[in-house]
């Protein structure tokens, strides 16, 4: 049964604008970066580097899986089933990275940049390693695929190593009738529509096609190059619901993020590792969710417990609320967008190795444990060649009230890279503004920056003096955090006519 619901137009825009983010064809003083001038070394050779990437990979997967348990419940198994699960998401990212090298100018695996996509699908595969490695710690297992792992690991790094970065040139914006070649026709209808037609209807009372969203994104088409619209009617759903890699462009919309909730309450010390705590989480390609919010209930003594995770290439999350405790919000690879979103936790409650976005998003400190420092932020970059890291623009920085005190970020990984722009810091945050991890850990390596933020928290006589972190005084070091330079929205939002921030 399907439910036609009218969209403003508004809705409509942003629905496009946040289906095609990022997948933009760009312009470069050099050239084309969708051929294969990106590469230091011979597109063969690179190949081939990845291919025997993939070797290690299937050498992995094939140990694990002799340890692998469905059924099973203890944080070794977990952590065993994350390890097969990111291993399989690494190895379909490694494939893209060989057919694109192949065919720099398909459409189906590329954004139209390609050394943006190669180095954002590598870094993919270092962070899913990294996670395999942090979850079997300390177990038996760990001995058998160590090695292993670790040539993995250092491979990818090489192959990022070999990828060259490639700024753009921003073309001159088209007018309001004008769409990108690659645009297809249907996608064009979409964004002349007034309304659309939900594929799916998830309600609790019946009325839908289901009754629960874990079956309607189940029925849901494979690689899927059109958009899939799940339309979720308000109500509280309780499940853990995973969005698989194969499926691909879903639309998730809610009635609300007050009234269409996901919920549930995995937990470390309910025996789930990090990645397999998330009430929500999603692995397939362009996603998108929409007026909806995802929980995680089980409290600040159950320690990591993830209410969204993210995986999902060119993802986008528009007035969603992401609620929990430590470790809310799970941004874990890919590129991600976040507006008008209202997230809330305590203990590096946005972390994970993504390259995200947030505009226009409230960000709540909530009361943790006593014994606990809250972070808004714990960014996991593992290599300096990553194109990974987190900025907030247009944000406000606060707490649920006025006696909990928050700190924007501290260092997770030795390449963390946070920034802060234009936002609102109420006196939730500490005069010092970013906390350690351990001792000295990563301070010289990390890159954390403020620019020209408001509010009492935001005043930077007191912050702290490591190396690592910047105060932003000059805009062109700021402007490579902005829509336009970080996500170059410039080359296509003013076609939609949506209201945005271009820059600074």
């Amino acid at each position: 049964m399907a439910l036609s619901f009218k969209i403003q137009p508004f809705t409509i825009a942003t629905f496009i604008f946040f289906s095609l983010l990022l997948s933009l064809p760009h312009f470069t003083a050099s050239g084309s970066p969708n051929d294969l001038s990106c590469l230091k070394v011979s597109p063969i050779n690179f190949t081939n580097s990845a291919k025997e990437v993939i070797t290690n990979l299937q050498k992995v997967i094939s140990i694990l899986s002799r340890f692998a348990d469905p059924f099973g419940q203890s944080r070794l198994l977990n952590a065993v089933s994350d390890c097969l699960d990111l291993l399989d998401m690494s190895a379909d990212q490694l494939d893209w990275i060989i057919s694109a090298t192949r065919n720099p100018t398909g459409k189906d695996k590329s954004t139209g940049n390609l050394s943006s996509d190669l180095r954002t699908w590598l870094s993919a595969v270092l962070v899913n390693t990294d996670t395999c490695i942090e979850g079997l710690q300390g177990t038996i297992v760990m001995g058998l695929v160590y090695a292993d792992l670790d040539r993995v690991m250092s491979s990818v790094k090489n192959l990022l190593d070999e990828v060259i970065p490639i700024y753009d040139q921003l073309p001159t914006a088209t007018s309001s009738d004008q769409f990108p070649s690659w645009m297809k026709d249907s996608d064009m209808k979409l964004l002349q529509a007034n309304e659309t037609t939900a594929d799916a209807v998830v309600a609790a009372d019946g009325s839908g096609n289901y009754s629960n969203v874990t079956d309607a994104v189940f029925a849901a088409p494979e690689f899927n190059m059109k958009r899939y619209v799940i339309f979720v009617k308000k109500g509280v759903y309780v499940e853990n619901v995973e969005i698989k890699k194969k499926k691909w462009n879903i639309m998730i919309i809610g009635e609300g993020m007050d009234v269409t909730v996901i919920s549930a309450n995995r937990s470390y010390v309910g025996g789930s590792t990090p990645f397999h705590s998330a009430t929500f989480a999603v692995n397939g390609r362009g996603f998108i969710a929409q007026d909806i919010s995802f929980r995680n209930t089980a409290g600040p003594e159950m320690h990591q417990a993830v209410a969204l995770r993210s995986d999902s290439d060119l993802s986008v999350f528009h007035r969603c609320g992401i609620f929990g405790y430590q470790d809310s919000l799970y941004p874990h690879s890919m590129r991600q967008f976040y507006r008008e979103c209202t997230i809330a936790g305590t203990v590096d409650f946005i972390f994970g190795d993504g390259t995200a976005v947030f505009q226009n998003c409230q960000i709540l400190a909530r009361q943790g444990l006593p014994e606990q420092k809250n972070t808004v932020a714990a960014q996991g970059r593992i290599d300096p060649n990553q194109p990974t890291g987190f900025s907030f623009q247009f944000c406000s920085i606060s707490a649920e009230n006025d006696t909990v005190a928050t700190y924007l970020g501290r260092p997770w990984k030795n390449f963390s890279r946070t920034v802060f722009m234009q936002s609102h810091m109420s006196n939730a945050i500490r005069p010092e503004g970013w906390l350690e991890m351990n001792g000295s850990f990563a301070l010289d390596t990390l890159y954390y920056g403020e620019y020209n933020n408001s509010g009492p928290g935001s005043v930077v006589a007191n912050r702290v003096k490591w190396s690592g972190y910047h105060v932003l005084n000059d805009s062109l070091d700021a402007n490579k955090y902005t829509v336009a330079q970080f996500i170059e929205g410039d080359l296509w939002l003013p076609s939609i006519g949506v209201n945005y921030t271009t820059g600074l």
